[in-house]
């Protein structure tokens, strides 16, 4: 038995995404106290399971497989290849969750670039008021409160949620497109209406092309 067929195991059985930490868990403390079955993978390091996992991570996009693992932020996961979606979809005949609205989105992804933000600096820069959006938000755990800014008034800090890097596939925040690159892959495709359709022009850096990669989500 290799290290890449346990780990595909694991991985296959477990419910959620698994750490490299939850993995060498499990590597190292099958068989304790069964002397009889010697346990091959007692002495594996964290570094050797990530080798394997990104070995593990391209025999899955190379071979026509069904499925593929992935790395989230809280750790790695099989899952259903997206080419498979339609079929798999049958499966799950209940309800879609509704999707965020344009200026949910919006606010979203100011607060996902600029975070920790205050709701004053959000709505400075879409221009219109966000209660009820960012309650929205929080109701969705997408954001959260984090803590106080140190002005007057001390407002309310909002940033992104774990949950946030979740849905959106990301395993951090520096995996967000800078804007040069929503510039070029997500503009041509979904162009913000102009200032003259009665909405504001875009900000420099600001998320109204992220608004599409949420949409197609």
């Amino acid at each position: 038995m290799t290290l890449s067929q346990v780990l595909e195991a694991l991985l296959f059985s477990a419910q959620k995404p698994l750490t490299t930490a939850e993995l060498r868990e499990a590597l190292t403390g099958a068989g304790e106290g069964d002397a009889l079955v010697p346990n091959e993978f007692a002495r594996v390091k964290e570094a050797e399971i990530a080798v394997a996992l990104e070995q593990l991570k391209v025999d899955c996009t190379l071979a026509p497989r069904g499925f593929q693992l992935v790395e989230k932020a809280d750790g790695w996961q099989m899952v259903s290849h997206p080419d498979c979606a339609r079929w798999v979809r049958q499966l799950f005949p209940g309800p879609k969750p509704a999707r965020l609205s344009p200026p949910a989105l919006e606010t979203l992804a100011i607060i996902a670039y600029r975070q920790p933000i205050t709701r004053a600096d959000v709505e400075a820069v879409r221009g219109v008021t966000v209660e009820g959006v960012l309650q929205n938000l929080m109701e969705r755990g997408l954001v959260k409160i984090s803590g106080r800014a140190e002005l007057p008034g001390r407002p309310l800090l909002y940033e992104t949620t774990q949950f946030f890097l979740e849905h959106f596939g990301l395993r951090h925040l520096d995996e967000l497109p800078n804007a040069e690159e929503l510039r070029t892959r997500y503009l041509p495709v979904a162009p913000r209406p102009t200032a003259a359709a009665g909405v504001p022009d875009a900000v420099p850096g600001s998320p109204s092309p992220v608004t599409t990669i949420a949409s197609e989500d």
